[in-house]
């Protein structure tokens, strides 16, 4: 049987503008770009990698892997953490198996949650960092436990 979930948390900081990111792995870039598409058929901007969110969006998601628990955390903290700059951020996690697990599941998972769908759309977000990382997470072989942070 495949198991998901997703999760939500906005905040909302003081930040300022970032840079870009470059060294994603193929499952982040393919997200982003599958996020990037739904974007368009919105009539929105693309988000654009950034460095620190990216940072960010991994260790959290590293976390989440190494404790085997699916939850935000102290989002906040984490934004101050890794230099997160802007006015805006926002989180959205996913972890899955299977076709679940793939950019594709996790952006309809989102899509089909209002609050996940907002940060997804959200004008004013620009950029974004990406965690998708596999392993053994509560009891599934092979799951993807994603952390998209972004920020504008």
């Amino acid at each position: 049987m495949l198991r998901w979930m997703i999760a939500l948390g906005v905040a909302v900081l003081a930040l300022v503008p970032s840079t870009a990111l470059a060294g994603t792995t193929r499952s982040e870039t393919t997200l982003l770009q599958q996020m990037n598409r739904v974007r368009a058929q919105h009539g929105l901007h693309r988000l654009r990698f950034d460095a620190h969110l990216e940072r960010a969006a991994r260790s959290h998601s590293r976390e989440m892997l190494a404790e085997n628990v699916f939850r935000h955390g102290a989002f906040g903290s984490r934004m101050v953490r890794f230099d997160v700059r802007g006015t805006l951020a926002g989180e959205n996690l996913a972890w899955g198996t299977g076709s679940q697990g793939t950019a594709a599941g996790i952006v309809a998972a989102w899509l089909a949650s209002p609050e996940h769908r907002a940060n997804l759309l959200r004008p004013s977000f620009t950029r974004v960092g990406i965690g998708d990382l596999v392993g053994s997470f509560l009891g599934n072989q092979g799951a993807h436990v994603v952390t998209a942070d972004f920020a504008g």
